[in-house]
């Protein structure tokens, strides 16, 4: 696959601390600032989906990277996504290059979309994983 721009929007659990991949994107990329784009957010298990499109009312939220290596370092995160001729089709993910928004203007980023069926799970109807997962976190503690 192509690996034309140098960009990655990341919006679930490569964001999170101490997730080994997360820790490598925070090694091998710079920090662009902060995202969004047209979507809606659902939580598949362990990690989120996003599904995007130019008629949704609601955004997925995330953090852009410049990666300095893209063809490495994307072979390697397509891997964590189950990307590749090694994975069965259909695939969980695809990669694909899209617009984000960011404050002042739209960056041509690399995303990984979720590629099967959403109709089973709970939508993160906030667009923001990072902060579902604390929300989330924190309601089971109150319910403790």
């Amino acid at each position: 696959m192509e690996t034309t721009s140098q960009f990655l929007f990341v919006y679930g659990t490569l964001l999170q601390p101490g997730n080994e991949f997360a820790a490598y994107l925070n090694k091998h990329c710079k920090f662009i600032g902060d995202g969004k784009i047209r979507g809606r957010l659902y939580d598949i298990g362990e990690y989120p989906g996003a599904v995007i499109g130019s008629t949704e009312e609601r955004y997925i939220y995330g953090s852009i990277f410049m990666m300095d290596d893209p063809e490495a370092i994307l072979k390697v995160i397509d891997d964590y996504e189950g990307i590749g001729k090694l994975y069965h089709h259909p695939q969980e993910y695809i990669r694909q290059k899209v617009g984000i928004y960011t404050a002042n203007d739209i960056i041509n980023c690399w995303m990984y979309l979720y590629n099967l069926p959403v109709v089973a799970y709970h939508e993160v109807t906030t667009g923001d994983y990072i902060q579902y997962l604390k929300d989330t976190s924190a309601k089971n503690n109150v319910a403790k």
